[in-house]
């Protein structure tokens, strides 16, 4: 018996051993690739306990679209009218002993209807290591990875749906942290976060394709990997690199295509004031998509390309429950060019009836030479959004 107690110990010791050493290699590997905010994959979590947790949002909203141009309204090219941004609507929970699963669908034609997220998560190790494998978001930028239904702004920015994608993919990643949790806001975050995966790089799949089943179409994949650094419980630190190759578009190329991302963030939150920047840089050769985001339309384009683009945003939340906010951000569809980099101020209010209900109120004010993000120079877009969320 004594012998047993004494091997069993012995294994622990090993295994936490083994253990500590291949986080030590995986933050390593991880901090090779870039640096990046936040580690997760879904947008909530099931929580402690066995079971099946039963989660959700709806969005209805209304949105104005002003085609005038420099502050013309009186355009008869005009439109507004209703419909769902998102409604989502799925199940999570923890399988005895050391799994859990999250899968979400999507209801919302605007959004792509079909699954959103469905992945097995084994989770041993605890906020240590992690490892998924399923569709999930790609683990790419700071405003990517923020969950739909408490983004900031009720449109994620341009640079983010045009650079960053594709939002969603097929694959296995692991993520963790250094196990030392700060305080910030009303969160706590480890000093150091990684998270890397290995996609498909085709997104997901969404009913109405011609194909609902996304064949491979080669040999490649993508590689996405973030890190984050929260050196005081104000501030955080982050990055991501994202590197792929595919099937050439051209049938007489010689080499694949290819697309790299490399983006920058930080994130401030002090008492009730936050503000939180992103910078991200894209490089594809071959041929490129745009377009994507919450599943929107993305078109295929033969060719090379430089692309960039960053934003800014702050937000204070008042004691009133209303939480005013602005964004400012630019996106220049091609480096090569001067003078077409779009530019984008969106103003608004949030009001939080509960910590479940709330209504956003946004006012997109879009110049520059781009045709950007409705295809028309200088449109701005009145946004009115109900979200509640189900649980």
């Amino acid at each position: 018996m004594v012998h047993k107690i004494a091997f069993e110990k012995l294994l622990h010791q090993t295994n936490k051993k083994n253990i500590m050493k291949s986080i030590k290699v995986l933050i390593f590997f991880a901090m090779t690739f870039a640096l990046q905010m936040g580690y997760s994959q879904g947008c909530e979590s099931p929580g402690e306990g066995d079971g099946i947790k039963l989660w959700g949002f709806i969005q209805p909203q209304y949105e104005r679209t002003f085609t005038g141009l420099n502050g013309d309204r009186t355009s008869s090219l005009d439109q507004s009218g209703y419909f769902f941004n998102r409604a989502r609507l799925g199940v999570m929970g923890n399988v005895p002993y050391d799994f859990s699963y999250y899968f979400i669908t999507e209801f919302a034609p605007a959004a792509g209807f079909g699954i959103l997220d469905a992945y097995v998560s084994y989770d041993r190790s605890g906020s240590y290591f992690k490892a998924a494998v399923g569709q999930f978001k790609s683990p790419f930028g700071a405003e990517q990875v923020q969950g739909c239904h408490k983004l900031y702004t009720i449109n994620r920015s341009e640079v983010v749906n045009e650079l960053a994608g594709p939002i969603r993919d097929m694959g296995i990643t692991i993520l963790g942290g250094s196990g030392d949790k700060i305080k910030m806001g009303k969160g706590v975050k480890d000093v150091i976060g990684y998270q890397f995966a290995i996609m498909n790089g085709e997104g997901r799949d969404v009913i109405g394709d011609a194909t609902e089943f996304k064949n491979l179409s080669d040999n490649y994949m993508t590689y996405i990997s973030r890190l984050t650094f929260t050196p005081a419980k104000y501030i955080t630190f982050g990055g991501s690199y994202q590197t792929g190759k595919f099937t050439p578009v051209s049938t007489t190329a010689t080499k694949p295509d290819s697309r790299t991302r490399l983006g920058f963030d930080a994130l401030l939150k002090y008492k009730n004031f936050t503000l939180q920047g992103e910078y991200i840089k894209g490089t594809d050769d071959g041929s490129y998509t745009t377009g994507g985001g919450c599943g929107g339309e993305v078109t295929l384009v033969q060719g090379s390309i430089d692309r960039s683009g960053y934003y800014f945003t702050a937000l204070y939340k008042t004691k009133w429950n209303l939480e005013p906010v602005v964004k400012y951000e630019t996106y220049d569809p091609d480096n090569s060019i001067n003078g077409n980099t779009a530019i984008r101020w969106t103003t608004g209010i949030n009001y939080f009836f509960n910590e479940w209900t709330r209504l956003q109120i946004n006012y997109q004010y879009n110049y520059a030479d781009a045709k950007i993000p409705y295809g028309i120079t200088y449109q701005d877009v009145l946004q009115i959004q109900m979200q509640i969320v189900i649980k």
